[in-house]
């Protein structure tokens, strides 16, 4: 995925009302900025830090600028805009870069689904008639911890539970159902769940696997000029 207009960059001064974010350009001057992610941001949105942003060029909206892009801890890069996952993970599997989840020539967002009227991020089939074959929920992983490890979530998430529970309903019906940790940080080698944060997610994310739901982590490449979903990474539960 090529950033298009192109990112422009900026130094964060400070993160808040979870939506906006004030940044200092260049020359001094001050700007707004829309913050597309609900979550804490936990590491990702210390003031001071190197972020990069993109001009929507439309005047009618009251931000028009939406930050995407934060150098994490001095040295890694991460997107923040939680709205680019679902597209890296699409793009992924239309290009055949995640090797279990080749062979879906067909995908649709967003579909209603599961007895909680949830919607499913991706749901691929292998049939023209758009029979459903595949469930995969996304979820986007920014919080590094040390050694290397992206924790999930960064905030307590009953949603996310919730998705869970969908899934496992979907195997006890006899499909597939994949959760799939979009890991848009250049420093995370691993995935595990969040227990200290929320212990009760990490417990539903243990019993959805023992239930069949497939756990997948694909890390991207990422440059102020674009972003990729290239590399497998570990699921660890223990």
């Amino acid at each position: 995925m090529i950033y298009q207009p192109p990112l422009q960059p900026a130094r964060l001064l400070k993160r808040y009302k979870r939506f906006l974010a004030d940044i200092e350009l260049a020359d001094g001057s001050q700007m707004t900025l829309h913050c597309p992610n609900t979550g804490s941001m936990r590491n990702c949105a210390e003031p001071g830090s190197r972020v990069w942003f993109r001009d929507s060029q439309n005047p009618k909206r009251k931000y028009p600028c939406t930050w995407e892009l934060v150098e994490a801890e001095g040295k890694y890069l991460a997107s923040v805009n939680t709205a680019r996952a679902n597209d890296l993970v699409e793009e992924a599997i239309a290009h055949d870069r995640i090797a279990a989840l080749k062979g879906y020539p067909l995908r649709r967002r967003e579909v209603k689904y599961g007895a909680e009227n949830s919607r499913i991020d991706l749901l691929l089939s292998q049939h023209p008639q758009g029979r459903a074959d595949c469930y995969v929920e996304v979820k986007q992983v920014t919080l590094l911890q040390e050694g290397g490890v992206g924790r999930f979530p960064d905030a307590v998430t009953e949603r996310g539970r919730k998705h869970l529970r969908e899934l496992e309903q979907m195997v006890a019906q006899g499909y597939r159902a994949v959760l799939l940790f979009c890991v848009p940080h250049t420093g995370i080698e691993s995935v595990e769940p969040a227990d200290q944060i929320d212990p009760a997610y990490g417990q539903a994310l243990r019993q959805a696997q023992q239930a069949g739901v497939e756990l997948l982590a694909y890390q991207a490449e990422i440059s102020p000029e674009r972003i990729e979903l290239v590399r497998q990474l570990p699921v660890r539960l223990d």
